[in-house]
């Protein structure tokens, strides 16, 4: 009878640890550790000047000169072309005939007018005499008022005159085209012997970068990703003219004017670029990352962790599925972590920094009582002994996919604001405005966090737990909660054959 104790104890021992082993050689895991997390979105734009001017002629006529090539540096003022002034000089010599004449007739007019004057007067006393007619009056005054017409419509032609010469004058200074920018020339759209015809509008005859010293791109971001993108954020982008070198830019803008392109819609993103080597040309095609997000030296998980689901056939996992998705386990852990992150921002006094320390280690005291609640639950949920004693080994699964639906999250949500600010109370009323704003801006960041479950591998089960999704670089993606650096989280299960090789060796 004893040997049979001793060797069904014997075999007790055995399926629990070579079970165990032969668990955990079933899954593929990868260690979270920590690092950065750079999220960035991809787009192409082109290369071109911060400010291009056109150039061209408000007049007509045959371009005689044309002094200034592609690529050709200039300066605010410098003569690039001109314009045949031959005709517009004619006007000038006629404008100034037709004031000289208008003038002689002014002086006409004004001498007529100053002997209607004389006669009038002298009417006008022998009529108040009745030596003469009234009629010989009226009409001396008559003569005087038509002759004073005369002399102001003499002056008005003269100010005409002189506006029109004014305006030629205008004109031949507009034969002579200058740069209105310091730049470069990039185009140049004439050539000496041609006719500029500026009729209707303006023609262009060239076209000049003001400063290629500063640069911009103009990108194109798909809506999905323009929300993250936001003014002052770094960009970095190469050419195919120089692919073995990185260059960097600054988000300088991002624009409303949404384009349709079969039926995708994009948004127009200004990036300045510093090209004071001159290396960048305009024109150039560019690849560009926009770096949204940049988490330095932050928790951790594989990708692959997140996908993963345990099959039916893999009962350990998911029998482990209860306590931990109910909040409880490992699963309710870090929350200390994210509060004191929050609370670094707000440069705290010395005495709000006590306040924050003791409602701190409060909430870790009722988190620890929790966590130890959920695991007596779980145990007692689970059972003790094992099969070979007729004892059970955890029952049957829970069902269900842990996170609930949305009403459910939504309600756990608020009852974890309303613990957190009863339990931080005290530590709340000693914050100012600025910080108060900070604090419920972190905290509603936290409560609306994403969370999805991950599987760890835990004395060789897979354990689930839930945990808060930070950002995520394609790669890796940041996690906080229940977890912590060097813990296992399962990526997959291997092969049958794997796992025998694997509990062999």
């Amino acid at each position: 009878m004893l040997g049979v104790v001793v060797l069904a104890g014997g075999g007790w021992w055995w399926i629990k640890h070579h079970g165990a082993s032969s668990q955990a050689g079933a899954y593929r895991t990868q260690a979270i550790d920590r690092g950065d997390i750079r999220v960035s979105i991809s787009s192409t734009g082109t290369l071109s000047a911060i400010s291009t001017v056109t150039v061209g002629s408000q007049i007509s006529g045959l371009l005689t000169a044309v002094l200034v090539d592609f690529n050709s540096k200039v300066t605010k003022g410098q003569i690039l072309a001109r314009i045949d002034p031959a005709t517009y000089e004619a006007q000038i010599v006629q404008g100034n005939a037709q004031i000289a004449s208008a003038q002689a007739q002014l002086k006409q007019f004004e001498a007529t007018l100053a002997n209607a004057t004389l006669v009038y007067q002298r009417n006008a006393r022998l009529g108040q005499q009745q030596l003469v007619a009234k009629s010989d009056v009226d009409q001396a005054r008559a003569a005087m008022l038509q002759a004073q017409a005369q002399a102001d419509s003499a002056r008005a032609s003269i100010r005409q005159q002189i506006a029109s010469t004014q305006t030629t004058r205008l004109n031949l200074e507009r034969t002579v085209i200058r740069s209105p920018v310091d730049g470069v020339v990039l185009t140049r759209a004439v050539e000496p012997g041609q006719t500029v015809a500026a009729s209707l509008q303006a023609p262009t005859l060239f076209t000049i970068a003001e400063d290629l010293s500063k640069m911009k791109i103009q990108l194109t971001v798909d809506e999905s990703d323009i929300g993250q993108v936001k003014q002052g954020q770094n960009v970095n982008f190469t050419v195919d003219a120089f692919p073995n070198r990185q260059f960097t830019g600054v988000v300088s803008q991002v624009q409303m004017a949404a384009t349709t392109t079969n039926n995708v819609v994009t948004y127009p993103v200004l990036v300045t670029v510093d090209n004071s080597d001159g290396t960048l040309l305009p024109g150039l095609t560019v690849n560009a990352e926009i770096e949204v997000s940049r988490q330095p030296n932050v928790l951790r998980v594989a990708n692959a962790a997140l996908r993963y689901k345990p099959s039916d056939e893999d009962p350990a996992a998911q029998a482990q599925g209860g306590g931990a998705s109910q909040g409880g386990g490992r699963g309710g852990a870090g929350m200390g972590d994210d509060i004191a992150k929050i609370a670094s921002g707000l440069q705290l006094k010395p005495e709000q920094q006590t306040a924050f320390d003791a409602a701190a280690a409060e909430m870790k005291k009722r988190s620890a009582e929790r966590m130890q609640q959920a695991q007596q639950q779980s145990a007692q949920q689970q059972g003790g002994g094992s099969k070979l004693f007729g004892g059970g080994m955890g029952g049957p699964p829970r069902s269900g996919n842990g996170a609930g639906n949305a009403q459910q999250q939504a309600q756990m949500r608020a009852r974890m604001r309303d613990r957190f600010q009863q339990q931080f109370a005290a530590f709340t009323g000693t914050l100012d405005a600025t910080q108060k704003a900070k604090w419920d801006a972190g905290l509603t960041d936290l409560m609306n966090a994403r969370r999805a479950p991950i599987y760890l591998l835990v004395d060789g089960k897979a354990q689930r737990t839930m945990v808060r999704l930070g950002a995520t670089d394609g790669s890796n993606t940041e996690v906080s909660g229940g977890v912590k650096e060097g813990d296992l989280a399962i990526t997959g299960q291997q092969s049958a054959d794997s796992a025998a090789q694997g509990s062999k060796k």
